[in-house]
């Protein structure tokens, strides 16, 4: 069973390897990360975990028993109680239920470990097993249009239990 695992220097060549054969798979529902993302991959790395270590924000991996990184589920500007959370799913994780899962046990973490009380999320409008993640995870459209690289998206919140 795939375990939610907090980002650490270690995940590197998996998290690499993640983002580079899924790419294709990536693009078709959000933008790009460009080649700039993967010729810079340890630097930003480097960076991501600086970031965690300061609290603003906190990463985490879905990773299979064989150390493979089937997802991605991060906590972005944290501050007042509240996050954005971004997510990514493998193509050959999809339609498991991986992502809701991983998605409530993120929730778990937000309201105790981070003493977060709601979280906030935005999806393209034509990434529909996004938007399905976030619903069936208890997110509630906020009636806001988003903008995300380009594309119409609309935003979700979803508070948490105390």
């Amino acid at each position: 069973m795939p375990e939610l695992q907090r980002l650490r220097a270690d995940h590197a060549p998996a998290l690499l390897t993640f983002e580079q054969e899924n790419r294709a798979f990536f693009t078709a529902s959000i933008s790009d990360r460009g080649d700039d993302y993967f010729a810079h991959f340890a630097a930003r790395h480097e960076a991501l975990l600086a970031a965690q270590a300061a609290g603003t924000d906190h990463f985490h991996l879905l990773v299979a028993e064989d150390g493979e990184v089937l997802g991605r589920f991060n906590l972005m500007d944290v501050a007042d109680g509240t996050a954005d959370l971004g997510f990514r799913l493998a193509e050959k994780a999809t339609g498991r239920g991986l992502a809701t899962a991983a998605v409530h046990q993120i929730f778990e973490l937000s309201a105790t470990t981070y003493a977060l009380t709601s979280l906030r999320a935005s999806a393209a409008v034509t990434n529909t097993a996004s938007r399905a993640v976030l619903i069936r995870s208890g997110f509630v459209p906020t009636g806001e249009e988003v903008l995300l690289s380009g594309k119409r998206g609309l935003a979700y919140v979803r508070e948490l239990p105390a």
